[in-house]
């Protein structure tokens, strides 16, 4: 284990001195030296997981954020290696997606095109794709996920919300950055879903707290504006930004025909044009209005124009995902609508469950902890917290109004200019649709037009964690080997 016994009388001495025990530093770090194929090219390489204590302003430890990094031992390069710091969301989430999902050396061994249940148990197996061979990599669990906790009298609720969060990680960041001697690395933020929020929120905060101007954010699957997700009386944004979302799904299960790019370019421009001027009219829109736009939704979404109309024009993702496929009695994934299982109740039009994640969550678990055992040497008697709701109920910090972060990543983007932003979406999510983020960023209206051509979008075959179809895969690799190529220039 990564942790030493306790030496004779360690009982009698928490007994004695509560306060020294709370505060005792965490485990030393493991380290191990391994190797991966990428690109034909092997590259060696040292893996390091350890704990990383945050201390509060009286020097009193606050936190323990355990982490896992890579650096590339081997490396040619005279000059510091880019490193980029990787987080997926939740809130509550560990970095289990991204780091044995598509970054790191070693990755998941799912079937096929990430749509099929995997035989248990789930090994890795080393990730050709990984970008480890141009840019070392950090995984960070947040506090309360993994195996990162709060330590001596800090409270847990002090981390759990969107500022404490920021704060928290970029004061690792800061310490990770300083300890490793990187503050001369190219340097760039991940981050996946929930994470979007974070990696925005750090951009500004590493920037104006700690002078750290970053290189790049890559937004992958991710989200900036709750408003752009969260469906209200009298705001229909949702219903637009899903739209698209709706038609490469309905392709992706034959619902309805022709070039996917093509429909899902027309659903957009139907959503901010004709569909939203008919929701804006609410009780006014006519009848035969009405029957219009449903019938054209249909056609972008195979969703029967009846249906539509019954729903008022307004359908959610959920209720979308147990009726397009119905009548076969399954039901689709929300963070990846092509994977379609069996309905658990074929009379009702909700979804009972998420086949996505079924299909993931088990995989991914039985890996890491196999792989962080095994292969990293790093065990702990307390449970790895894939994917909590101990961080609940999150504290948004915010009054009466919608998280909106979009204006935090503006700000990072006017201070420093040359920071580039990668927005990477999948067709088929219905978690987080690429619409959400596009949508934010259309409307940061005090960006100028200089600054706009420093974020591009790549988009993938696949949902939320498009990179378990292989294809989507090595496009990830290339797409950001490309980003990082153009960010430091």
């Amino acid at each position: 284990m990564a942790h030493a016994a306790p030496e004779p009388g360690a009982a009698d001495a928490a007994k004695k001195a509560p306060d020294a025990v709370a505060e005792k530093a965490p485990a030393a770090p493991v380290v191990r030296e391994s190797s991966v194929t990428i690109d034909g090219r092997k590259i060696s390489y040292k893996v390091t997981s350890g704990k990383l204590q945050l201390k509060q302003a009286d020097g009193k430890p606050s936190a323990s954020i355990f982490h896992v990094s890579y650096e590339r031992t081997d490396s040619p390069a005279s000059t510091p290696r880019p490193v980029m710091f990787a987080f997926n969301g939740g809130p509550g989430s560990s970095s289990v997606w991204l780091h044995i999902g598509v970054l790191g050396p070693r990755r998941v061994d799912l079937p096929g095109d990430g749509t099929m249940p995997p035989a248990p148990p789930v090994r890795v197996i080393e990730n050709a794709s990984s970008i480890l061979d141009v840019c070392d990599l950090v995984f960070i669990d947040p506090v309360s996920t993994g195996y990162s906790r709060v330590d001596g009298d800090a409270k847990a609720e002090d981390f759990h919300g969107l500022d404490g969060d920021i704060e928290s990680m970029g004061d690792f960041i800061r310490r990770w950055t300083s300890e490793h001697d990187r503050w001369a690395s190219p340097k760039f933020l991940l981050g996946e879903s929930y994470g979007g929020i974070r990696a925005a929120g750090l951009a500004e905060h590493l920037q104006t707290r700690y002078g750290m101007s970053l290189n790049g954010v890559v937004l992958l699957s991710s989200l900036l504006d709750f408003s752009t997700l969260q469906g209200a009386p009298g705001n229909d944004l949702s219903y637009l930004v899903f739209l698209p979302a709706f038609t490469g799904a309905a392709h992706y299960h034959h619902k309805i025909q022709g070039d996917r790019d093509a429909l899902v370019k027309q659903a957009t421009a139907f959503a901010y044009g004709e569909y939203a001027a008919a929701l804006i009219k609410g009780v006014d829109l006519t009848p035969a209005e009405r029957d219009a736009v449903a019938a054209k939704l249909a056609g972008f979404t195979g969703i029967p124009a009846e249906k539509w109309s019954e729903q008022n024009l307004r359908l959610s993702p959920m209720l979308f995902r147990g009726l397009l496929l119905k009548d076969a009695g399954k039901v689709l994934g929300r963070f990846d609508a092509r994977v379609a299982w069996d309905s658990s109740d074929r009379s009702d039009p909700w979804p009972a469950y998420d086949p996505s994640y079924s299909l993931s969550q088990g995989g991914f678990s039985t890996a890491m902890l196999d792989y962080l055992g095994r292969d990293l040497g790093w065990k702990e008697d307390s449970p790895y917290e894939i994917l909590t709701n101990k961080v609940q109920p999150w504290k948004w910090g915010s009054d009466n109004e919608v998280v909106n972060l979009g204006n935090r990543l503006a700000t990072a983007m006017r201070d420093n200019p040359k920071l580039r932003i990668l927005v990477m979406g999948g067709h088929t999510d219905l978690a987080t649709p690429p619409e959400g983020v596009a949508h934010t960023l259309r409307h940061l209206l005090g960006l100028s037009e200089t600054l706009r051509k420093n974020v591009s979008y790549t988009f993938y075959e696949g949902g939320h964690m498009f990179y378990l179809n292989p294809p989507d895969l090595q496009k990830t690799r290339t797409d950001l080997l490309n980003f990082i190529q153009a960010s430091v220039k």
